[in-house]
């Protein structure tokens, strides 16, 4: 059955729901508009906060499936609302931002501007539109209502907070489980699931830092207090925090993606800022990592004697991603039913941060609810020959790389099943309950 844009799905019949195998098959059905909207937004990507035209794509998109759709929610950020009788209300979220990096894939879709959607958030909004529009062809097996969310802003890790902010579950309903994936440099047909749920992504933190010395002549150094001299120094000596300071038992990545000073070199400026992003297993690790980036710029600046101190901004924090473990277990089962148990990985845990962990008991203080159960898994992405060359001197290119290109015949479809066969399971399915997708009917 294929609702009309613009009428809500149709109530569940009873009819049994399909097994995992089916699902898979059944995506071939949508996987024509899914891929055409893949490759318009892989070509049209937009920054945090500027994804007026991915928003509109995708909407469309939605509004085709049937989905009630509200734009404008948090920025830019969409969300679409299948309704189909009474039952739990399940959530899928996906992102609609892309990173500040030049492609350089060489692709015929490649991006036209200077933005590229290096992490797949553009597949992730194609599957997430065809788990949709599965969902809709198949609603005469479940029951509830399905809500999909295109978040802003995910790279600056801010979109997840101004959509609940503007009040997401008071305007939408409170979940019974937010499902999300993200693509991985893994191999395509599979997925990986965190091997403790609890510690799926890192805590993260972004900084910017202000150093002020003293400009002058690249002749008469003496008279100036140079601050890409302290740059420098604290470039070098925050990579101990890591290496000295960070127990064994913890994991702390510390970085410097920006580094700027100087208008041309015969001038000495007279500041230079500094972009650093960290990564912690845990919040507590992640304060002691903060606290130790304040002390080293500050004493850098004291050695160097600045006529001022720094400035330090947090700009953002997330916390770490906890999973549910109970509806992990859940899903990882029928992932296993879709693509077999050898192509369901076990995810060691990732120190990339996510602002995902705000739609569960980690946002408590911005939607109220302290037990909203996530599920989050890795998809993979990678062509079959990356398979053999990962495990050689070539490895094939991670996320954010400008070379990153998830392999869409062997990636997409797998990608839109996954979702729809997690979304089947925390639905409610029509009796009699089905084995293999474990429906509680």
């Amino acid at each position: 059955m294929t609702p009309s844009p613009h009428s809500p799905v149709g109530a569940c019949t009873g009819a049994p729901a399909p097994s995992a195998r089916e699902v898979l098959a059944r995506a071939g059905d949508v996987l024509r508009p899914a891929l055409s909207l893949y490759l318009d937004l892989h070509a049209h990507p937009e920054l945090s906060g500027e994804e007026m035209r991915t928003a509109d794509r995708f909407s469309r998109r939605l509004r085709a499936v049937g989905c009630e759709v509200t734009g404008g929610v948090g920025g830019h950020g969409v969300v679409g609302v299948l309704r189909n009788g009474a039952g739990p209300r399940v959530w899928l979220r996906a992102e609609l931002d892309a990173l500040p990096v030049r492609e350089r894939t060489g692709l015929p879709y490649a991006s036209r501007n200077d933005a590229m959607h290096a992490c797949g958030h553009d597949l992730h909004l194609a599957a997430v539109a065809g788990a949709a529009d599965l969902l809709a062809r198949l609603s005469a097996v479940w029951r509830g209502t399905l809500v999909v969310v295109g978040q802003p802003a995910e790279e600056t890790l801010t979109g997840a907070r101004a959509m609940l902010r503007e009040g997401l579950y008071e305007r939408f309903g409170r979940p019974a489980a937010v499902l999300a994936q993200h693509a991985a440099p893994l191999p395509s047909g599979t997925v990986a699931h965190a091997v403790d749920p609890t510690r799926t992504t890192a805590a993260g933190a972004t900084l910017d830092v202000v150093l002020h010395g003293r400009g002058g002549h690249v002749a008469t150094p003496h008279l100036a207090v140079d601050p890409v001299a302290m740059a420098a120094a604290v470039v070098t000596r925050l990579q101990d925090v890591v290496a000295r300071e960070t127990s064994p038992s913890d994991q702390v990545t510390m970085t410097v993606g920006t580094l700027r000073a100087g208008t041309a070199a015969n001038v000495i400026p007279d500041h230079a800022t500094l972009g650093i992003g960290v990564r912690s297993s845990s919040e507590e690790s992640l304060d002691r990592a903060l606290t130790a980036v304040r002390r080293i710029v500050h004493a850098e600046g004291a050695v160097a004697d600045a006529p001022r101190q720094p400035d330090i901004t947090v700009t953002v924090r997330s916390p770490a991603l906890r999973c549910d473990p109970t509806a992990t277990t859940a899903v990882r089962r029928v992932h296993r039913a879709l693509l077999g148990q050898a192509r369901v990985l076990a995810w060691p845990g990732s120190m990339a941060a996510e602002d995902f962990p705000l739609y569960g008991s980690a946002g408590k203080e911005l939607h109220g609810h302290q037990d909203i159960p996530l599920v989050y898994w890795m998809l993979g992405v990678l062509p079959p020959e990356s398979t053999h060359r990962a495990a050689g001197p070539v490895l094939p290119p991670s996320n954010h790389s400008p070379h990153f290109a998830p392999h869409l015949p062997t990636a997409l479809r797998p990608a839109i099943a996954a979702l729809t066969t997690a979304a089947l399971d925390r639905l409610g399915c029509c009796t009699p309950p089905h084995p293999v997708l474990g429906c509680p009917g």
